[in-house]
C-alpha cells in the first residue's frame, strides 16, 4: 500500500449513555475504535491526543454525542483516528463570500458630510467625587431569648410542666 487512505467519518456515541456514568468515556474511546476497525477492516487503531482531549473535556460522565473524526491507514499498518478540521476552513472560506459588496463612494460621502455637521464636540467629563469611606458593619446581637415565637415559649412550658416519668425497673 503506497497511498494512505483517508476517509472522515461522524461517529455516533449515543449509546455510551447506556453505561453506568462513571465508565462512558473510556466507552466512547473504545466504541471509536471499534467504528475504525469495523469501517477499515484493520485491527490496530491509534487515536491521537486531539480526540482524545475531545473525549475527555467535559468528564467521564459526560462525553459527546457524536464526533467527526478522519481515519487514515497507514503504510505501518494501523489506523489513525484524528480530530477532523475541514469543517472550520470551508466556514471561514464562506464568511470571506458573504462579506458586503463594496457601496459606490459617491452615495457614501454626503451622509458623512451631514453627520459631521451635526456632531458637537462633548462637554468634559466632570471628575467624579470620591467616595465617602462607609461606617463600619455593627456585629448584629446574638439572637435574645425574647426573640423566640410564641409557638416555642409554649411548647418549653409545657415540657417544663410535665413531670418527668420515672422508669419502672
Amino acid at each position: 500500500m503506497s497511498q494512505d487512505v483517508e476517509r472522515v467519518y461522524t461517529v455516533n456515541l449515543g449509546k455510551v449513555l447506556l453505561s453506568p456514568d462513571n465508565q462512558r468515556a473510556k466507552r466512547a474511546v473504545n466504541m471509536i475504535k471499534e467504528f475504525a476497525r469495523h469501517h477499515l477492516k484493520i485491527e490496530q487503531v491509534k487515536l491521537e491526543e486531539d480526540v482524545s482531549h475531545l473525549l475527555w473535556a467535559r468528564g467521564i460522565k459526560h462525553p459527546p454525542r457524536k464526533i467527526r473524526v478522519r481515519m487514515t491507514k497507514t503504510d505501518e499498518g494501523y489506523v489513525l483516528v484524528s480530530k477532523y478540521e475541514g469543517e472550520e476552513e470551508s466556514i471561514e472560506k464562506e464568511e470571506e463570500k458573504t462579506e458586503p459588496q463594496k457601496v459606490e463612494p459617491s452615495k457614501v460621502e454626503p451622509e458623512k458630510e451631514e453627520q459631521s455637521l451635526k456632531v458637537e464636540p462633548e462637554p468634559a467629563a466632570k471628575p467624579e467625587p470620591a467616595a465617602k469611606p462607609e461606617p463600619a458593619a455593627k456585629p448584629e446581637p446574638a439572637a435574645k431569648p425574647d426573640d423566640v415565637p410564641e409557638f416555642f415559649k409554649k411548647k418549653d412550658e409545657e415540657i417544663k410542666k410535665k413531670p418527668k416519668s420515672k422508669s419502672k425497673d
